[in-house]
């Protein structure tokens, strides 16, 4: 791998921790968990999204840009993120956010949507669910050229193929670290939702020959599609980095029996998962992404998929500031 030639913009300062959860091991009975803790990334809140920014905004200030175009849900870690680079790069940042859930979006709302307004969004256009969001973020593009910006438009999540390139890096960092820790690796579970972190991964393990399976829970699609989704996305990676390898047949694996009634909606095993996770371990999950990732971990291990003796990496892709917006649900 020779993702050390491609332009980055350094907003990685090193791994990020990889340590054991002992209380949760224990409490589950199954394998030995670790967790991979992106939450602690740089950028407001941290989260995975800052490993794919790294290159994205970099080819973004290559291109001479002046504003960054992205979109995602009306509560996105991607926006919130986005916003944090655009503001640190000095550049303008507009918001296409999809309303997934009809009459969810509150324009006084706490959570991403607050720092949307902190980190100086300059403007947020929200749009019914079922929009052509590439086709909403290129009207949005073309009015700032006509005025004569010179626009960078983000693909929702920053999964394309350049995006997905970090968490490629990712599998490797993760490798060196198991390297030095003597730890032979099973398994990673993560949340799968735009595909980048999923697709990143199975490209970076091929590319290392590393035969470590990749668990992606769903949190939006159902199985089939969402297979295919990260497949097309991970064969895509491989080539923009130019990794050895090729992505096995049987590689790709999704679960989608956690999502509950839909997209961002409250589960019971969401919320016995978010529980767990805090005061077994002091880890804050987030209600959309990682707390339905936890709830599959949680049930694959009750179902004897993840087994005692095993070591399986759960990956903490950040999250939290949406946990505000759910107190209600969550304290209910």
């Amino acid at each position: 791998m020779h993702l050390s030639t491609l332009p980055r913009r350094g907003y990685l300062r090193g791994p990020t921790p990889l340590e054991p959860a002992p209380e949760l091991s224990r409490l589950l009975g199954g394998p030995n968990i670790y967790l991979k803790r992106d939450d602690l990334l740089p950028g407001a809140g941290g989260g995975n999204k800052t490993r794919k920014l790294d290159f994205l905004v970099a080819d973004a200030l290559k291109r001479k840009a002046d504003s960054l175009i992205t979109c995602g849900a009306v509560q996105s870690n991607h926006c919130r993120l986005t916003a944090w680079a655009a503001a640190r790069e000095g550049l303008d940042c507009l918001l296409v956010l999809e309303e997934r859930v009809p009459g969810s979006y509150n324009p006084s709302a706490s959570g991403n949507n607050l720092l949307f307004r902190l980190l100086g969004v300059s403007s947020s256009r929200v749009v019914p669910g079922g929009t052509d969001m590439d086709a909403a973020m290129e009207e949005s593009a073309r009015s700032l050229r006509a005025a004569g910006k010179n626009p960078y438009t983000i693909a929702g999540g920053g999964s394309s193929p350049l995006g997905a390139l970090g968490y490629a890096a990712c599998a490797e960092e993760i490798l060196q670290q198991c390297f030095f820790l003597g730890l032979s690796l099973d398994a990673v579970v993560t949340a799968s939702g735009s595909a980048g972190t999923h697709a990143g991964l199975l490209a970076g393990f091929a590319g290392a020959n590393a035969p470590v399976a990749v668990h992606g829970v769903s949190v939006n699609r159902p199985r089939a599609p969402q297979e295919a989704r990260v497949r097309d996305l991970a064969e895509k990676t491989v080539e923009q980095g130019g990794l050895r390898g090729t992505i096995p047949p049987d590689a790709v694996i999704v679960h989608d029996g956690y999502v509950g009634p839909g997209y961002s909606l409250p589960t019971e095993g969401m919320r016995e998962a978010l529980t767990l996770a805090a005061r077994a371990e002091g880890i804050l999950l987030d209600p959309v992404y990682t707390g339905k990732a936890m709830a599959g971990l949680i049930d694959l291990i009750r179902r004897g998929v993840l087994r005692k003796g095993q070591n399986v990496l759960f990956l903490h892709t950040g999250g939290s500031p949406a946990l505000y917006v759910y107190e209600d649900y969550l304290l209910a």
